[in-house]
C-alpha cells in the first residue's frame, strides 16, 4: 500500500518527501551530536568549577543501617555518638533524589570520604563560608576551617600572612632541591663509580667526597627540619584540630564565599593545572599533561610513518599495477583490512613488532644490556607503527580515490611534453591528488587518536615515569612507554563508579581528547584547503 502511495506522487512531491526525510534524519544526528558534546562539556567542566563546602547536620543511625548506606567500608564512617553529627562536605546529588551523596571530611578522614545517606536523615545544610578547600601537592584535598599558621618558633601567625609564609617555605624547598641536584647527586654518582672500581674506603679522594656528602646532607636535613615546622592549623566541623605542613599545600581556596568572577578565576587556574601537571592519586586528580603529550607525539610519529607508505601503495595500485585478478584481490584485501578489529592489530604489533622485530634489534645492537630488553619491550615507536598499520588502508583508499580524479588529459599532456612517468607522477598527479591524500591523513589521525585497546598492548600505560622526549641524548626515546588520553579515560572509568570527582576528571579528559582530535583535523583540513586552492583552481 505504501509503495502504491509513493508511486502515485508526482516528481516534485517525491523530491520534497526525500528532502524532508533527509532533513529530519540530519536534524536527529545533529541533536545527538550536540547532546553528547553538551553532556561531556557539563560533566567535564565540573572538574574545574569550585564546589561549595556545606555544613551538613545528620541524625545518628544504627550500625547495621550504616553498613548499607556507605559507599566505602564501615570503619571509615564518622563516629555518631551525639544527637546530631555535623560534617563539612561537598554535595554531589540534586534535590530530586531520595538519597544524597556527600564527600565529607573530619578528624578521622581529613582527606575526604564518600558517603551515601537518605535525605530524611539530613537535618540542616548550611553554606560553610569559613571552610576552605586545601589542595595538596600529592593530589589530595582537605576540607576544613583554617585557624592560623604555626612557625618553627611555635608562634601563631594570622591567616592573612599565609601567602608570604608559603613563598618563604617554597624558597626553602627550592634550596633543598638545588642542594640535591647540584651537589648530592653528583657526589653520589662519583661514590658509585668508586664502588665499581673497588676504591678503598680510606682512599683520600673517597674520604674527601664522603665528607662533602655528609656536609651537604646535614644542610639538607637542617633545611627540611626547618621547612617541616611551618604548619597550617585547621579544624573540622566537630572542632577537632588538624595540622598540615605548609610545604605540602598547593592552594587554599575559600570556595564557599567566592564571587562569580573569583570562581571563574579558580576554574581557569584549574584548567592550567589540568593541562600542565601529571596525574595524581592513581589518576583521580591532578593533570593530564603526560597523556596529552604522549597522544600528540604518537599521532605525529604515526602520521610520518603511514603517509609515505600509504601514498606509495596507492600510486602502485593506480599507476603501475596491471588490471588483473591479483590486483583486484589486493584492493579488496586493503578495503577489508579497515574492518579488522583494532585489538587484532594490537596482538600483531605485540607479537611481530615488539617480540620478533624488537628482540632481533636487541640481539644485534643492545646485546650488552640483555636480558633486560631495550627495543624488545612495548614503547611509543611500536605503538605508532602498529597504529600506522591499522590506519594504512584508510590512507591507501583515500589516496587512490584522489589519484583517479586526476584528468587523463593532464597525464597525456605531461607525456606529450617529454616528461617521464616518475616526473608526471611527482609534478602533475601528486599535487592535484594532494587534497585526497590529506583526506586520508585526516581520517587516519581521527582514528588513531581515539584507539585504546591496541595501544595498551604495545606501549601505552597507566603511568609513565618519564616522557619520551627529554634533555638526555638522543632526546627522543622511542623505546619508552607513554601515557595516552584514551587509556587515562579507560582507567578513570573504574574510579568514577564510587568517586564523583574521578567521574568529572574522566569527562574532562574526554573533552580534551575531542579538542585534540578537532585541532589536529582542523590543521589537516586547512592544509587540504590550501592545496586544493593551489592546484585545483580551474
Amino acid at each position: 500500500m505504501a509503495k502504491l502511495r509513493l508511486s502515485g506522487l508526482n516528481a516534485v512531491q517525491r523530491q520534497s518527501l526525500v528532502i524532508s526525510l533527509t532533513a529530519f534524519f540530519t536534524g536527529l544526528l545533529l541533536i545527538a551530536l550536540i547532546s553528547v558534546l553538551v553532556l561531556i562539556t557539563v560533566r567535564g567542566g565540573a572538574y574545574f568549577w569550585p564546589k561549595p563546602i556545606y555544613s551538613v547536620a545528620l541524625t545518628p543511625i544504627s550500625p547495621p543501617a550504616l553498613a548499607t548506606e556507605q559507599v566505602l567500608p564501615k570503619e571509615t564512617a564518622p563516629k555518631e555518638t551525639a544527637q546530631v553529627v555535623t560534617l563539612l562536605a561537598n554535595v554531589f546529588d540534586d534535590e530530586a533524589k531520595s538519597e544524597i551523596r556527600l564527600k565529607y571530611a573530619d578528624a578521622l578522614n581529613p582527606y575526604g570520604t564518600q558517603l551515601l545517606v537518605e535525605r530524611e536523615r539530613i537535618k540542616r545544610i548550611d553554606l560553610a563560608k569559613n571552610s576552605a578547600e586545601i589542595k595538596l601537592n600529592d593530589g589530595r584535598q582537605v576540607m576544613a576551617v583554617p585557624e592560623n599558621v604555626v612557625t618553627p618558633e611555635g608562634a601563631n601567625i594570622p591567616l592573612a600572612k599565609l601567602p608570604q609564609i608559603m613563598e618563604s617555605v617554597a624558597l626553602i624547598s627550592d634550596e633543598i632541591t638545588k642542594l640535591n641536584k647540584q651537589f648530592l647527586a653528583p657526589i653520589h654518582e662519583s661514590l658509585s663509580r668508586f664502588d665499581n672500581r673497588d676504591v678503598a674506603a680510606d682512599a683520600p679522594a673517597r674520604e674527601k667526597l664522603v665528607a662533602q656528602f655528609n656536609e651537604y646532607q646535614q644542610r639538607v636535613r637542617s633545611l627540611e627540619t626547618q621547612r617541616d615546622q611551618y604548619k597550617l592549623a585547621v579544624s573540622f566541623a566537630d572542632g577537632q584540630p588538624f595540622s598540615i605542613p605548609i610545604f605540602t599545600i598547593q592552594s587554599v581556596d575559600f570556595v564557599s564565599r567566592l564571587t562569580g568572577f573569583e570562581k571563574w578565576k579558580v576554574a581557569i587556574g584549574e584548567v592550567f593545572v589540568f593541562l600542565t601537571e601529571s596525574p595524581k592519586q592513581a589518576n583521580t586528580s591532578g593533570g593530564v599533561f603526560p597523556a596529552l603529550f604522549g597522544t600528540v607525539l604518537m599521532v605525529f610519529i604515526m602520521t610520518i610513518i603511514v603517509t609515505p607508505f600509504g601514498v606509495m601503495a596507492a600510486i602502485y595500485l593506480s599507476e603501475y599495477a596491471p588490471n588483473t585478478a591479483l590486483t583486484t584481490i589486493i584492493r579488496v584485501s586493503v578495503s577489508n583490512m579497515a574492518g579488522v578489529p583494532s585489538i587484532v592489530y594490537g596482538v600483531f604489533g605485540l607479537g611481530f613488532f615488539v617480540y620478533t622485530l624488537g628482540g632481533s634489534i636487541d640481539s644485534l645492537f643492545f646485546s650488552d644490556t640483555l636480558p633486560a630488553p631495550t627495543m624488545g619491550s612495548p614503547g611509543i615507536f611500536w605503538a605508532a607503527l602498529t597504529m600506522a598499520i591499522l590506519t594504512l588502508p584508510v590512507v591507501i583508499v583515500a589516496t587512490e580515490e584522489g589519484l583517479r580524479r586526476v584528468p587523463e588529459g593532464l597525464k597525456a599532456g605531461s607525456y606529450a611534453l617529454g616528461a617521464t612517468k616518475i616526473e608526471t607522477i611527482v609534478r602533475t598527479i601528486l599535487p592535484i591528488a594532494s587534497p585526497g591524500i590529506m583526506t586520508g591523513v585526516i581520517l587516519a589521525i581521527a582514528r588513531a587518536a581515539g584507539e585504546v585497546a591496541p595501544l595498551m598492548l604495545v606501549g601505552a600505560v597507566k603511568f609513565a615515569p618519564a616522557l619520551p622526549i627529554d634533555g638526555e641524548f638522543p632526546f627522543l626515546h622511542l623505546d619508552r612507554q607513554f601515557m595516552h588520553l584514551g587509556v587515562l579515560i579507560y582507567d578513570s572509568a573504574f574510579h568514577s563508579q564510587t568517586d564523583a570527582k574521578s567521574a568529572s576528571m574522566m569527562f574532562a579528559a574526554c573533552l580534551l581528547l575531542l579538542v585534540v582530535v578537532f585541532v589536529l583535523n582542523i590543521l589537516a583540513v586547512l592544509l587540504r584547503t590550501r592545496l586544493r586552492k593551489r592546484y585545483l583552481k580551474g
